[in-house]
Formats: structure tokens, C-alpha cells, sequence
């Protein structure tokens, strides 16, 4: 979403930028062109609220070198507020996941970590832990909390060969507390999983995942 409104007001930057526009005659009509492109882009976000007026100032001010905030500032600004509307638009995951991790959190032999992670042994090994910067190979099955499969190297026969720091964060953290050797099932919060982008077909935006990991070895 962020990217596709940041090409049209890059586009914007550029042609002004470049001198480009001025090769042609009708250059108000190219101008008001793209400020409806953009418009248009602001209505499939969401962004109806925002204030045309603001938006322009923005723009000469970011061609002029004169704005009065950062890009840094500008797009963690913008961040915040996208990820308030996917929220919005994605309420039921976040509160089912969150009522999900709540009652789970109560059942004997669930362990909830400081960031929100939880775990439950199913098997405890005896071997090495790994270490972020390790390639670790496991076999795993993965759901949703309806229980719906959304990807098993276990159905697929073949385990998996990857480095710890490569997957999504609630893995980095659990496998380097796995002993080689280990089953765990994990209960992802959408924070340590794919949060608002979400993954594929079947893992929707802020959606809760849980795994069956089984570390096999580090390699």
C-alpha cells in the first residue's frame, strides 16, 4: 500500500525535478493529471480524511528543500497511520488472535515470553541451541488458529534448510532456545509473523499463526 503511494508522489518529485513537464504545452493539464492520480490512490487507502491543502504544501516544500519534518519523520508518521487503518480494516483478526493468545496463555505447559511468544514442548532435546547466524534444518507444520493448514514441510516429506536470522521473528527467537533435538508448538502473535502485510492466500493481514517445529539439526 505505502509503496504504491509513494511512486505517484515520487513521480510528482521527478517530472518537477527533471524539468521534463515543461517540454509540454499543456502543462497545467499534466499537473492537475497527476494530482487526481494521487487523489485516487488516497481513496483506495483510506485516505479520504487527508487534507488537500496540507498534501500540496508538502510537495512545494519537498521540492524546495524546505520542509519541516524529515523523510524519516514523515514516513514513520505515515507508517503509524496505515498500519491504524489495516487495523481497522482487519479488526476480527486482531481481536480473535488476541482473545486466542489469552486463553491459551492459561493452559498448563504454555510458556508466554516478554514478547508475547508462546511455547509448548512437545519433545525436548538434548543437543546445541543455534545461534542467529546459524542454517538450521526443521521439519514444521503450519496453522491457523481455525486450524487450517497453510504450509507442512511434514506433508511435503522434505525438511526445510534455512538461517535462523531468515524467517519471520517469532521463529528467530524460539529456535535459538531449541535444543537440537526439540518439538515445540509455537503460537505466533501477527506482531512476530507477518503482521499487517499478512503471507499468500490463506495467512491474512495481523493474523495469529501457530507451528509445530521440530529441529532436526544445525547444519
Amino acid at each position: 500500500m505505502k509503496n504504491k503511494l509513494l511512486i505517484v508522489v515520487i513521480a510528482v518529485c521527478c517530472l518537477a525535478n527533471t524539468g521534463w513537464a515543461q517540454k509540454y504545452e499543456k502543462m497545467d493539464s499534466l499537473s492537475y493529471s497527476l494530482g487526481v492520480l494521487i487523489a485516487q490512490n488516497f481513496k483506495q487507502q483510506g485516505l479520504e480524511a487527508v487534507k488537500p491543502d496540507d498534501v500540496s504544501q508538502g510537495i512545494a516544500d519537498a521540492l524546495s528543500d524546505n520542509t519541516k519534518m524529515s523523510v524519516e519523520e514523515a514516513n514513520s508518521i505515515f507508517g503509524s497511520h496505515m498500519e491504524k487503518i489495516q487495523k481497522d480494516m482487519h479488526k476480527d483478526n486482531v481481536v480473535e488472535g488476541e482473545k486466542f493468545l489469552e486463553e491459551n496463555a492459561k493452559k498448563d505447559g504454555v510458556t508466554t515470553l516478554p514478547s508475547g511468544l508462546q511455547y509448548e514442548v512437545l519433545k525436548e532435546g538434548s543437543g546445541p541451541k543455534p545461534s542467529a547466524t546459524d542454517k538450521v534444518t526443521t521439519h514444521y507444520h503450519g496453522m491457523l488458529i481455525d486450524g487450517t493448514v497453510f504450509d507442512s514441510s511434514v506433508e511435503r516429506g522434505e525438511p526445510a534448510t534455512f538461517p535462523v536470522n531468515g524467517v519471520i521473528a517469532a521463529w528467530v527467537e524460539a529456535l535459538q532456545l531449541m535444543p537440537t533435538g526439540s518439538k515445540w508448538k509455537l503460537y505466533c502473535p501477527s506482531d512476530l509473523a507477518y503482521g499487517e502485510r499478512g503471507a499468500g492466500d490463506k495467512i491474512g493481514p495481523f493474523a495469529t499463526l501457530i507451528f509445530e517445529v521440530e529441529l532436526l539439526s544445525i547444519n
